[in-house]
């Protein structure tokens, strides 16, 4: 029996710590700092980073792995990633899920990740690299719009604009290389064509180092696509956020468009671990654009995507620790993945504000409806629990208040689209906390965004 890290916080660390508890072969999966949802699930617990034991200028992660005795990580957001948190894991003797530091920057530098693309022959937009405001003005002024302006580093999704008109995006230059609103990850920009078409996600398990490739054992097996949604508002509308709902599977995915990507995207990003000689055991997410002349890369993530994840991973007819273990020792070729039939719809609650300023601290109530609906299950994201309140629900649950913009996802699986649909927003309508707000038409023809870009 196993006891597992994971380290996180979010909607994305629930759903890894939920599928990883479903394992037989694993006794505890410690969740670090973890959230509310987190703590509630059986065999899961809660750790807080300010342990009494942990030592300054060492890694937090670690050290709180080694004293809780986990024998295996796996780590769900970018920024311990781009800081090299894999690396002390092995450094420690702890087999881990995600990619070593040289790899990870394929997310934490867009202007690496374009270099990559391009040495590598992977379809994507053209796109130019700035470091002079001035000079990126004038780019702009060149190419006309629209056109698509990224911070170069981490951002938590807050870095990409997408311009319908000259005037937005000489104030997306302005805004991410002066504002200071992204910090560091703004000195460096990307301009980049506009595509028209309509995204995906394709999140994929890696297995790749020099020691898989010399024996033919390198592979990425992507999973499901899925759709994120990232507009506020229905019908595609109002500003960008960190993803107000998903689906999965997509039934405008078509075998030949997933067999176009595996050629034009996949199989060339492999090739381009494999020749940097990378230590990639991990996930790997594609962001992409399927246009009239087929499947374009838009970005890399190095880890699974979120809201994505909360409908994919429910969907997996497999253990996801076995699959784990299979990516860290090498044998993810041989690894049986089976998918449930049918769809998985899950809308996002967020905090009323989001994704501007918003409240914190808020109460959230479950009405005791929601364990009567059949495959579902309620994901957190920005909560924690009620320290104010000691008591229990009924069902031994923890109390709990808001402490994110994103709050929660709720998710049903069903064999058609439309019972996952009508199930994922029956459960939505059990949850309630002041200023929740969320989507009415995740999954619905007209809420992805597609077609001809306008103002907006």
């Amino acid at each position: 029996m196993a006891k597992v890290i994971v380290v996180g916080s979010g909607g994305r660390e629930h759903t890894i710590a939920w599928r990883l508890a479903k394992s037989a072969l694993v006794d505890e999966v410690v969740c670090v700092p973890g959230n509310a949802g987190m703590a509630n699930e059986d065999k899961c617990r809660s750790v807080a980073l300010s342990q009494s034991y942990v030592e300054k200028g060492k890694n937090p992660y670690v050290q709180i792995a080694k004293h809780e005795g986990c024998e295996f990580a796996v780590i769900g957001p970018e920024d311990p990633l781009a800081e090299g948190i894999a690396d002390d894991f092995w450094n420690a003797g702890i087999p881990c899920v995600g990619p070593k530091k040289e790899a990870a920057q394929l997310e934490a530098s867009k202007d690496l990740a374009k270099e990559f693309m391009a040495k590598y022959n992977v379809a994507c937009p053209a796109s130019k690299t700035f470091t002079s405001e001035k000079e990126a003005h004038a780019y702009v002024d060149k190419h006309g719009a629209p056109v698509v302006i990224k911070a170069d580093g981490l951002a938590a999704g807050k870095g990409v604009t997408v311009a319908a008109t000259l005037e937005q995006a000489h104030e997306a230059v302005t805004d991410i290389m002066t504002s200071g609103r992204v910090g560091n990850a703004g000195k460096k920009i990307v301009i980049e064509d506009y595509l028209e078409g309509v995204e995906i996600s394709v999140l994929a398990a890696v297995s790749v180092t020099p020691e898989n490739t010399a024996g033919g054992k390198s592979v990425i097996v992507p999973f499901l696509p899925a759709r994120d949604h990232k507009r506020l508002c229905d019908g595609a509308k109002g500003p960008n956020t960190g993803g107000m709902g998903a689906i999965t599977p997509l039934d405008d995915v078509t075998p030949d468009v997933m067999e176009a990507f595996n050629k034009s995207i996949l199989e060339p990003t492999l090739k381009g671990l494999e020749a940097e000689k990378f230590d990639y055991r991990g996930f790997i997410f594609f962001g992409v654009m399927i246009t009239k002349d087929g499947p374009k890369l838009l970005e890399y993530n190095v880890r699974l995507g979120d809201p994505e994840t909360q409908v994919v991973l429910p969907m997996m007819d497999f253990d996801f620790f076995e699959m784990c273990k299979a990516i860290v020792d090498g044998s993810l070729k041989d690894f049986s993945f089976n998918w449930k039939k049918g769809y998985a719809v899950a809308p996002v609650a967020v905090s009323g504000g989001y994704p501007a300023a918003y409240k914190k601290g808020i109460k959230i109530t479950i009405d005791s409806r929601a364990k009567s609906i059949p495959d579902s299950k309620i994901f957190i994201a920005g909560a924690i629990e009620d320290r104010r309140s000691s008591s229990e629900s009924k069902d031994g649950e923890h109390p709990m208040i808001t402490s994110g913009g994103r709050v929660l996802a709720a998710c049903a699986m069903a064999p058609s689209f439309d019972e996952a649909w009508k199930n994922a927003y029956e459960l939505m309508n059990t949850i309630k906390f002041d200023g929740m707000f969320y989507r009415k038409d995740i999954g619905l023809p007209g809420a992805a965004e597609s077609g001809k870009l306008t103002a907006r």
